[in-house]
């Protein structure tokens, strides 16, 4: 086991909400007040996920991005929010947070200036750290843009873990280092764990299928070097911003339809992903609502054993992928790539599933997603066929 960051944190996958994929940059706060990046956005988004059961179902983190900043530092070298979009501050913002029994979030960079070109964190590791402990933030986000040679880009990583717990408050670390590394060299998870609670390997996720879709495709090639590295302390983030649902998504009118909203639901659950969603949730569907807070399925991506899932065989249009779980269980995933057409049948057998132990010398198999159903028991040599949609999971408990 690779040791993790000595902070006690993330024993499982973070959840809650980002604004990034849904939000963006909105500075306009005069012609778009409900869909700026605001302290407005943060306290009404806190109300709705304290009122409506988010927080219950585990989605405790309420994340600012980037974007909050004031242009400048003040006068004594801090970062401050924007005076006119964060009238109150962020401390005041974070203890309102914190009345609805709720953490915050918040954005900052390793290099000179964001993303978004806002001022970053180079040389200010420190002050930066103690700003974020004295506001009461509970996870800093810490991104990768501007920084001048990847030295100074793992110097500023290493940096801001160090300052972070040298501050005395719990403090999640998300970073984007193996991001930011990958196009030039092989990152190191052994180190990288040994200073972030979880690290984010891929593009930004778009609110489309070819953006899933990629993601997988991607955790599948890597899956032999990230993998073992994933567990309690430490995990893969194949993006912040996931999940990724308005009230009109799960209908088809753009980005997922439902088939691939269960897909996206149940994949990140066997790749024991944090699970932040970025979504209007004043403004959401039944349906989404009932996917997102699905029980079965957060349970799966929040078990106690912390291992991350695979995939195990590929056949033309299918993939099966399993996750071990704790009490000898393992999730099962199958995947239907098929873009055409109607349901599709993808018959396997149980040997395949934890090395031929999952099922011997018997198993009770429950189908958590599309919808869940008991399958009964079956023995080590039957064969399972499970039909599934178009872009679309079946996800198993055996």
């Amino acid at each position: 086991l690779v040791a993790a960051l000595d902070n006690g944190l993330a024993r499982t996958p973070p959840m809650g909400w980002l604004h990034w994929e849904r939000f963006l940059c909105g500075t306009d706060c005069a012609s778009e007040p409900r869909r700026c990046v605001s302290e407005r956005l943060f306290v009404e988004m806190a109300d709705v996920m304290a009122a409506e059961g988010w927080r219950d179902a585990g989605y405790e983190f309420v994340c600012i991005d980037d974007c909050w900043m004031a242009p400048t530092r003040d006068e004594h070298g801090r970062l401050q929010a924007d005076p006119k979009r964060f009238p109150s501050g962020i401390r005041k913002l974070a203890d309102y947070v914190h009345s609805k029994g709720l953490k915050l979030g918040i954005y900052s960079d390793v290099g000179n200036k964001t993303c978004a070109g806002f001022p970053g964190s180079y040389n200010h590791y420190d002050v930066d750290a103690q700003t974020f402990a004295s506001w009461g933030v509970d996870l800093l986000k810490f991104d990768g843009c501007n920084s001048d040679t990847l030295e100074l880009l793992a110097e500023g990583y290493r940096r801001m873990s160090l300052a972070l717990n040298r501050t005395g408050r719990s403090i999640v670390y998300s970073c984007e280092w193996p991001f930011y590394l990958r196009p030039v060299q092989q990152p190191n998870y052994t180190e990288i764990k040994q200073y972030c609670n979880h690290w984010r390997n891929f593009f930004d996720v778009y609110d489309s299928w070819s953006s899933i879709k990629s993601i997988l495709d991607w955790t599948a090639l890597h899956q032999d070097s990230i993998v073992k590295i994933a567990g309690p302390g430490g995990w893969n983030d194949p993006d912040m911003a996931i999940l990724v649902f308005s009230s009109q998504l799960v209908i088809g009118n753009f980005g997922l339809s439902w088939d691939q909203a269960v897909s996206q639901m149940a994949m990140w659950a066997i790749m024991a992903a944090p699970l932040f969603m970025s979504n209007d949730l004043r403004h959401i569907s039944p349906e989404a609502k009932w996917l997102l807070q699905h029980k079965e399925v957060i349970a799966i991506n929040q078990d106690p054993l912390g291992k991350q899932g695979y995939q195990i065989t590929k056949d033309k249009n299918f993939e099966l992928w399993e996750r071990p779980l704790s009490g000898r269980a393992y999730a099962v995933a199958v995947l239907n790539h098929q873009e055409i057409g109607g349901p599709q049948n993808f018959t396997f057998s149980l040997t395949f599933l934890g090395n031929g132990l999952a099922c011997n010398p018997a198993c009770f198999i429950r189908q958590i997603l599309p919808a869940s159903r008991d399958w009964g028991i079956y023995n080590w040599v039957s064969s399972l066929s499970v039909e599934v949609n178009p872009t679309g999971t079946v996800l198993l408990k055996v």
